[in-house]
């Protein structure tokens, strides 16, 4: 007897499970971020939550549709699903319709679409295609530049859409290239090094920070004296440092846009200009902070209600979760997003082929750039960059997008017995 058809066979269930309920979870705070008394209901498509649904259900037909495409067609067509990319970001830079200064979106009918959304699902076909295709059995720098060169390409092209927020999520993929191996740990902390050396140099004066730089050099040179050639090394990273904190002042003030350095002092100094630059942070500290443990409940939360905190149903979705669901919601939604990513990294490390674990590696490092930078932005512990909150956030990209490249990635993992 012949088994029947089923999609969902060998579909992680888990993984299915958590991304309904994000999705669930996303329409009910777009229709509390967006809700008007006296209005149509969920419906509506006169409002942000009546097209989400409409975008919910393209979703899930996509979903759908994945789950039914055999594995080679991912790995097979990466590269031309990459080159599409690409001239879709350069058509948009052409032909597409400007919103909050930044030129990024296709208008179709009543319905936006953003080509760098999809750009991050074809970045991380090629990047797995690109590594899965390397046959030597250790990297070499060429190996690094090339694979550097598939992330730098569509990151440039979406900078000059002035999408700085979107550029940035590029460098997530960094850490499916520490996994294979192309990068050390050695240089993600000096990554982590930099950011923490820029943030001081502008809250104190240069020199008491190469002053501190100085003395941990002079102690880590003493109890490492017994090891050649390590004193040549600390120096050369010290006057390296050195020139990298004093030169901070000049590219803040010199290579940085006006509104990126107002985000930035907003983020170090408080929100001072509480009715300029600083109200969105304010406003959302104050959404999220009165929620207090349970939440004010469903439809209740006046910051939400009476509109005082702009893009709402977009980067800013967070806060309606932690006013009307308090401390104890906004927990459980990040458990949830952390067991999501949990799971998608168990599922990656359990790949027969490289092409299926770079991919789960890569779309698990976009979702954590989103997730940890949405809320981080919200709660004032990062700058507010303009990324949404991935499954969560209205807009219809987003949502097809972060489909794509979870539901490519189940059907690569329903299959990895046959991947070679």
């Amino acid at each position: 007897m012949k088994r029947q058809f089923n999609i969902f066979h060998n579909v992680d269930k888990p993984v299915l499970l958590l991304y309904l309920l994000l999705v669930l979870i996303g329409w009910f705070n777009i229709y509390a971020a967006d809700y008007l008394e006296g209005q149509a209901g969920f419906l509506n498509m006169s409002a942000s939550h009546g097209r989400q649904f409409i975008w919910i259900l393209i979703s899930l037909a996509t979903a759908a549709a994945l789950l039914m495409i055999h594995t080679k067609f991912f790995s097979g067509f990466a590269w031309v699903i990459y080159g599409i990319a690409l001239l879709m970001l350069g058509a948009v830079l052409l032909f597409g319709v400007e919103i909050n200064a930044t030129r990024a979106w296709f208008r179709i009918g009543g319905f936006a679409i953003q080509p760098s959304e999809f750009a991050k699902y074809a970045t991380a076909l090629a990047l797995a295609a690109f590594v899965s295709n390397v046959r030597a059995k250790r990297t070499k720098p060429v190996h690094l530049f090339k694979a550097l060169l598939v992330l730098v390409v569509p990151a440039i092209m979406v900078l000059l859409q002035n999408d700085v927020g979107t550029t940035l999520v590029f460098s997530a993929f960094s850490l499916a290239l520490y996994r294979e191996g192309y990068i050390s740990g050695l240089w993600l902390f000096m990554a982590g090094l930099a950011i923490v050396l820029f943030i001081l140099a502008l809250l104190f004066n240069e020199f008491i920070i190469i002053g501190v730089l100085a003395g941990i050099t002079i102690l880590l040179i003493f109890f490492l004296r017994n090891k050649a050639g390590v004193a040549m090394r600390l120096i050369g990273l010290f006057v390296l440092l050195s020139v990298y904190v004093y030169s901070v002042d000049y590219a803040f003030e010199h290579l940085l846009e006006a509104h990126h350095k107002s985000r930035i002092e907003v983020l170090l100094h408080g929100a001072g200009d509480t009715q300029g630059v600083g109200y969105n942070l304010h406003q959302s500290k104050i959404a999220i902070g009165s929620g207090g443990l349970w939440g004010k409940g469903f439809l209740q939360g006046t910051q939400t209600q009476f509109n005082f905190i702009p893009e709402q149903t977009t980067d800013f979705i967070f806060c309606t979760v932690g006013e009307e669901w308090g401390f104890v919601g906004s927990s459980i939604l990040i458990i949830i997003y952390l067991s999501l990513l949990l799971r998608l990294i168990a599922l990656a490390e359990r790949q027969k082929s490289a092409f299926s674990r770079v991919f789960g590696y890569a779309i698990s490092s976009v979702l954590f750039f989103h997730f940890a930078i949405n809320i981080g932005m919200t709660m004032g512990l990062v700058p507010v960059i303009g990324i949404p909150l991935p499954l969560i956030s209205y807009g219809g990209s987003s949502l097809w997008a972060m489909t794509l490249m979870l539901f490519t990635f189940l059907k690569l993992d329903a299959e990895r017995l046959e991947m070679t």
